[in-house]
Parts: structure tokens; sequence; C-alpha cells
């Protein structure tokens, strides 16, 4: 069966998202858009990952707990575990390793956290978009020790992308998908050949903001509509 899914999208935890990013209003929208599963992927922390989730459940959207993590050669991953707590498990083995910067909200915009109200009950103080001092590999082998999927963000954009930051992606890397931005671009067919045919291809909205929330476009066949099921084709080799 066809699962419709976005699995990029940020809250207003990411200093670049907007404040409208709360837990309701992105589980609401993409039921709206008529997705069937999510992944709440923001900038190296998980302030809001977890009321996100239980928001999703409550109103029936699969809600996976994620992560867009900086490596230490400025290329952004994508992250994605099977449930909460092994996303928390991750990020407290992690989380010492990132530099640290105080942020400034008024330059860099506020890294919201929220309740299951959509009420703001804190901020991050430490600016989020700095990077882990950790390698693609090494974070590579820690989510997949963990029964993670991880793989390359937005491969065709022009900023911290695994392509822009390294100009290739290692053959041996242990990873079966990779991210468009947005969508396929049109001469994905030439560069496939020479580059991509290996991977499985997803195309995710990267969302900041309510609107950029894919619309029911994309999808994978499953199984059965839950995380098992995503998890299932997501680690299978193409």
């Amino acid at each position: 069966m066809k699962l419709y899914y976005d699995f990029h999208i940020h809250t207003g935890f990411s200093p670049c998202g907007s404040e409208d990013m709360s837990p309701n209003n992105i589980v609401n929208m993409s039921i709206i858009k008529g997705l069937d599963a999510i992944a709440i992927t923001d900038h190296n922390g998980i302030g809001n990952v977890r009321v996100t989730v239980e928001v999703g459940e409550k109103l029936g959207l699969i809600v996976i707990p994620g992560m867009e993590i900086q490596t230490v050669e400025d290329v952004h991953m994508v992250v994605l575990f099977r449930d909460i707590i092994a996303l928390e498990n991750f990020y407290q083995g992690i989380k010492d390793k990132r530099l640290m910067i105080k942020n400034k909200p008024e330059r860099f915009g506020e890294q919201v956290i929220f309740n299951d109200q959509d009420e703001i009950v804190g901020y991050e103080d430490n600016y989020l978009i700095t990077p882990y001092s950790l390698t693609i590999n090494e974070i590579i082998k820690t989510v997949q020790s963990l029964d993670g999927v991880v793989f390359p963000a937005h491969i065709n954009r022009n900023s911290f992308s695994i392509i822009k930051s390294l100009g290739f992606i290692d053959k041996d890397m242990a990873i079966e998908n990779i991210e468009w931005y947005g969508k396929r671009p049109d001469d994905a067919e030439d560069i496939e050949k020479r580059m991509f045919r290996k991977y499985r291809e997803l195309i995710n909205s990267d969302a900041h903001d309510l609107i950029s929330i894919s619309e029911r476009e994309n999808y994978l066949e499953v199984e059965e509509k839950s995380i098992q099921g995503i998890f299932k084709v997501l680690t299978q080799s193409v």
C-alpha cells in the first residue's frame, strides 16, 4: 500500500523555523495535506520531538522521532529512529560533542520549546546550527547501532549537502537512502547513472513553515502503515 510521507520537518525549535511550527500546527497541517507519516528533524537538537510524537499519536498521524545533525565535515544528515527512547539515547550520547555558542535571537531567531497545547514553555539558549565533532561515518555507525536510519540531507542544495561539501558520496558508505530537497531535479536521470543509482530516493520538504510541508505526492510502498512498516522499507537494499 502507498504511504505518503515527509521525513524532514522543522519545528520552531530550529532557529530558522517559524514559531507557527508548533506540534499541533504541524500535525494538523500534515493531516490536512493528506500525509500518513512525517518526521520531526530539528537542527542538532530534539527539544520538540517527544511532544510532537505524542500529539501525532492523539490525532492519528505517524510521527517519526528524528534530528538533522551537522557533521564535522559541515554535512547535514537526517537521522530517524523507531521510537523516542532511541532518539533520546542517541542524543544523550552525542550532545557534549557539539560546538556550543550562545544564541543571538535578534540575529538568528528564537529556538522555541512547546508543550502539547502549543504554548511556549522555554527556549534553547545555545545556537543550534553548529557542527558536532563527529564524522559522517561515526554518525552512521552510532545511528545504526541503535537500529535507526540515516541519510544525507538535501543533496541538491548548495549549502550543507554532502555533494556540495565533499563532491561525492563514498561508495562504501553504509546508507541505503538519499534525500532530494523539494523535488527530484530535471537532470536526475543523468546524475543517477553516475552517482546515485544504488540508493533509494526520498523527496522531503525540509519545511521551516507550515505551507512548505509536502503535499500528498511522495510515497513509499509499505506492507503496513506503521513506523515498523516504514523502517522495513528504508533499511532494505535498493
